[in-house]
């Protein structure tokens, strides 16, 4: 029985096989970059469509996106904040962009469920490659942080982190450009508004304690989901802790949230602690009793009427993850956010990417 159970397994594996490797499999490319096969993310020509990729091999792109620096009919910029100086607790983050591109492939490898739309058919999506600072010179990288978001804002743009101070420098940069403080709507096991008075502090526990202070967000109109750590000051923004999400649906935490958020634009953070460490293990400060990945996708999939003016997935530390299940998690989100800001180009006319007029 073991004999034909192993005879059985084989011969789907290799009609598997022959299907992803056949010439004959649809490419949403046209002409002669329609043969291609394999290393998309440096010999595709166009931002649209998709090559056929091996997902285990090739360039290493997140979701194998054309790598490049050219944001000619670009609608999203993904980019990388290798950045791990500001963690309290466990480090490694600054090796989670590289994790995320590394399992993306086959978050890709098929249409986004459930929609089962041809997502890059219609959304002009590129690696932007990681921002660079000197670790040596600590004092400089907020600033390198932020010059590198501003390269690419008159997009929408998509962060991996990297600890969640990056967060803080991508807000200045995003505010910048649009001229008014910013909605927030946070996916975290920590509010991170713990004051800190020193100045030049690096710390990934306080970004939004700064970010309201100085009027970067406007706390009236934020949220925060999953939440299940105190302070003794959340600084006006509304919480949903982890509790009341479990104790309702996920339908009322979207109707939470886009009652809070309105047509504002927004930034939209996820620190992957947010969710349990049954699902996202590999991260520098976990905390249990989080959401479970369903629920995070869930919500995720009613938030389509937002005005995002960008986002960000950090807190992936692969040392400390298992069988890459944390990166997978970080890159099934990062799809996400794609699937929203295609439906969002696509669904809503009036929409453009980096067009301030979006918001009045």
């Amino acid at each position: 029985m073991l004999t034909v159970i192993c005879r059985r397994g084989l011969s789907s594996a290799l009609r598997n096989y022959r299907t992803l490797s056949s010439t004959k499999r649809s490419s949403s490319i046209s002409g002669e970059e329609s043969e291609l096969r394999g290393d998309g993310a440096i010999r595709r020509k166009d931002p649209l469509g998709f090559t056929i990729e091996q997902t285990y091999a090739s360039v290493l792109s997140f979701l194998r996106r054309n790598y490049t620096r050219d944001l000619t009919n670009v609608d999203v910029a993904v980019t990388g904040i290798p950045l791990d100086l500001a963690t309290t607790y466990r480090p490694g983050a600054r090796f989670g962009p590289q994790a995320i591109r590394e399992v993306s492939p086959q978050v890709a490898n098929r249409k986004p469920y459930p929609e089962g739309i041809d997502l890059f058919a219609d959304l002009a999506v590129v690696d932007y490659g990681d921002c660079w600072f000197d670790l040596s010179q600590p004092h400089t990288i907020p600033t390198a942080i932020e010059t590198h978001a501003r390269k690419i804002i008159d997009q929408n743009s998509v962060f991996m982190g990297g600890d969640h101070y990056s967060t803080y420098p991508l807000l200045k940069a995003h505010v910048s450009r649009h001229g008014k403080p910013l909605s927030l709507i946070q996916f975290d096991a920590h509010c991170d508004t713990w004051p800190d008075e020193s100045s030049n502090s690096i710390n990934h526990g306080s970004m939004f304690y700064y970010a309201v202070r100085e009027g970067l967000i406007d706390p009236q109109t934020s949220i925060q989901i999953g939440i299940r750590t105190f302070n003794d000051d959340f600084m006006g923004v509304k919480i949903l802790d982890a509790e009341w999400v479990h104790q309702h649906s996920v339908n009322d935490v979207a109707e939470e949230i886009l009652d809070r958020v309105g047509n504002r634009p927004t930034y939209l953070p996820f620190d992957i602690d947010c969710l349990d460490p049954a699902f996202a293990p590999g991260t520098g400060t976990p905390v249990c009793g989080g959401l479970t990945m369903a629920q995070s996708m869930s919500i995720l999939r009613r938030l389509g009427s937002i005005n995002y003016v960008g986002m960000d997935i950090v807190e992936v530390s692969p040392p400390y993850d298992q069988s890459n299940i944390t990166s997978l998690a970080a890159a099934t989100i990062g799809y996400r956010f794609l699937c929203l800001l295609r439906n969002k180009k696509i669904i809503d006319k009036s929409f453009s990417f980096g067009n301030y007029s979006n918001y009045k």
